[in-house]
């Protein structure tokens, strides 16, 4: 039915390099690719905006934090300037803003401060749909069954979004669990705590060690593990997860109040990470990691859109949402 009925439109407004210039690489290229697939289609996207069920913020979160971050401020101020100012612009210039009061309108951003950076202008907070990899409920930003959440996905190949995606099955993973990564926020402190260095079954570091690097990558090292521990940094979000996924490693997902469409391990049971894995069964495993495998194309980006790739996935929860919240006459 999407794909049948569903039209976008793309505001052209918004200085360069801030709007309309997607960054395909990093942590944060799922934004980016988005802009890109988005602004490239002939599908979707019309070039009337009385045709539209649903208004394209085309501005980059990353871009924001790069161009308009004073070093060592540690204030998002002018961020959230500039998105206030480009909203009241727009409002100010067409009709179909003040329509909705933004509710048909949506913005996709991957950065951590993407939500905060709404802040100063209401209707964009409350109103418009926020497709954002912060999901996290517990700050009363994003909305549940409103926002959508945003898989971060990390490209570090721009030219092969693909490349090296896969992995290896239950028999040949000799690692239990699996994790490495920088030491902030409140989660990954106590992981390390309880078990670095505790458990050869247990691969648990902080950043990856030269000497075991130089060994197994990181990459192999999520394709010989059962489960990859994918605990929240400063934020909820963690690329972990769809990395995971792609080298069909069972994702262990540390983040109380993150929407996910997994099943979660609370942060409580941090100690007890061990007895919990150990409690699946061999059957159970197999099934879950199948489970991985069948979700993994709805994780992948192509240089065109496909059929349930994340791109209309996205697109898809976008145009869900807007339906479940319009209120028929």
């Amino acid at each position: 039915m999407m794909e049948r009925i569903l039209k976008v439109y793309i505001y052209e407004d918004g200085p360069k390099p801030l709007c309309h210039t997607p960054q395909l690489d990093g942590i944060y290229a799922s934004e980016g690719w988005f802009m890109k697939l988005m602004e490239e289609n002939t599908q979707f996207v019309v070039k009337d905006p009385n045709k539209a069920h649903l208004f394209y913020l085309p501005y980059s979160s990353r871009q924001l934090r790069t161009q308009l971050y004073v070093a060592g401020s540690r204030s998002m101020k002018p961020l959230s300037i500039f998105l206030r100012d480009y909203v009241n612009s727009i409002s100010a210039k067409y009709p179909f803003w003040n329509r909705t009061r933004g509710a048909d309108h949506f913005l996709v951003a991957c950065h951590d401060w993407a939500t905060y950076t709404t802040n100063l202008h209401e209707e964009l907070r409350k109103n418009t749909i926020k497709v954002v990899c912060n999901a996290d409920v517990s700050e009363g930003v994003f909305v549940r069954g409103k926002d959508v959440s945003l898989a971060e996905t990390y490209v570090r190949t721009p030219n092969s979004p693909r490349k090296a995606i896969g992995g290896r099955p239950a028999s040949r993973r000799s690692i239990l669990a699996f994790f490495a990564g920088q030491m902030h926020g409140r989660v990954r402190p106590i992981l390390l705590r309880h078990w670095r260095r505790r458990d050869r079954d247990m691969r648990i570091y902080e950043v990856l060690p030269d000497e075991i690097a130089a060994k197994m990558s990181y990459i192999e090292h999520m394709k010989s593990s059962k489960f990859c521990i994918c605990p929240m940094g400063y934020e909820v979000n963690s690329p972990r997860i769809v990395e995971a996924i792609y080298y069909d490693c069972v994702p262990v997902i540390i983040a109380d109040n993150f929407v996910l469409p997994f099943q979660e391990v609370a942060e409580k049971d941090i100690p007890s990470l061990k007895e919990i894995l150990l409690g699946i069964s061999g059957r159970r495993y197999v099934r879950m990691q199948t489970n991985v495998r069948r979700l993994r194309k709805h994780f992948l980006w192509n240089d065109k859109p496909v059929k349930y790739d994340l791109f209309h996935m996205i697109l898809h929860s976008i145009w869900f949402n807007r339906l479940n919240h319009v209120h028929v006459r």
